[in-house]
């Protein structure tokens, strides 16, 4: 697999407090590659050290072929970097935010890249509207679309889908496997469960460190977690019998059911067992990734207490 990413023991601190703690990711060309975890976890930073915005305290290793810490002059020639929040000229109309980053990347032949980028994201019959007037959705668009203009080999995506509604989202990441499918390496950042599950693979990063990694079956498989959910009536009262009892972990209702979750299967069942009673149907079921990932947030220790 060549390699657009291949990084480790990347570390960073701030007042004296790692905010990344040796995390080693290796991610191929034209792998979409999701990086998951709480707020405040790492992974912001973690990206705008690969992107030459922030410089690593320690680590090795390359992106893009050139040396991350020493060469990310060149490495930023070559990154989409789509931030968090909408970051281009509100009063400046879809075509004139366009043509400002293709001043900026010194694109030859302007005019055709933009009509290029435009009918490539459907921009075209919104080329003259202000970009403070766009929705959620059609501002997404305009910041892949800037991303895109210069033809990167890497995307890194901060939760760029916060806020925008489902259809917004399901088209975002129709572009996003097309472009990958093109040889495009993209890394996401998400809360997501349903997007990471459209990644090829997905990290799991708390607070600072690197916890899991693999696909979301392999994710899964590796926390060791085991879920029942319960059917049924008085739910409310299920959870207030089993909240702290021995072997029970998680109690999440989802509408009519009740998630009970535990990594000790012995103590799990045996906690459960009074609540196996008629008026509910309890089934052994496969752990959501939601469910693990909550499972890990709630073993993790925070390090900046």
């Amino acid at each position: 697999m060549n390699l657009a990413i291949d990084v480790r023991g990347v570390t960073k601190s701030f007042d004296g407090k790692k905010a990344v703690d040796g995390v080693s990711l290796r991610v191929g060309q034209g792998e979409i590659y999701g990086f998951l975890g709480p707020n405040g976890s790492g992974k912001t930073t973690f990206i705008r050290m690969l992107c030459g915005l922030l410089k690593a305290d320690g680590g090795e290793g390359t992106c893009l072929g050139y040396d991350f810490l020493t060469g990310s002059r060149k490495i930023k020639n070559h990154v989409g970097y789509m931030t968090q929040r909408f970051s281009f000229y509100e009063d400046l109309t879809v075509r004139e935010n366009l043509d400002f980053v293709a001043r900026v990347y010194g694109i030859p032949d302007r005019q055709s890249a933009l009509k290029t980028i435009m009918d490539e994201h459907g921009l075209s019959g919104r080329s003259h509207q202000l970009a403070g007037g766009l929705s959620g959705g059609w501002k997404q668009r305009l910041a892949l679309a800037a991303c895109m203009l210069h033809s990167p080999k890497l995307l890194l995506l901060d939760e760029p889908t916060a806020g925008v509604d489902p259809k917004a989202r399901r088209d975002f990441w129709e572009s996003i496997h097309k472009l990958a499918a093109d040889g495009l390496t993209v890394l996401i950042t998400t809360h997501y469960m349903d997007e990471a599950e459209r990644c090829h693979r997905i990290g799991y990063l708390s607070y600072g460190r690197l916890l899991t990694a693999g696909t979301v079956g392999e994710v899964v498989s590796a926390s060791g977690l085991h879920t029942w959910s319960a059917t049924g009536q008085d739910l409310q009262g299920i959870v207030a019998r089993l909240t702290g009892k021995p072997g029970i972990e998680q109690l999440v209702p989802f509408g009519t059911t009740l998630h009970v979750s535990g990594v000790d299967q012995a103590k799990l069942e045996e906690a459960i067992r009074p609540e196996r009673k008629p008026g509910t149907d309890w089934q052994k079921i496969p752990s959501s990734l939601e469910d693990v990932f909550i499972h890990l947030m709630d073993s993790s220790h925070d390090n900046f207490p």
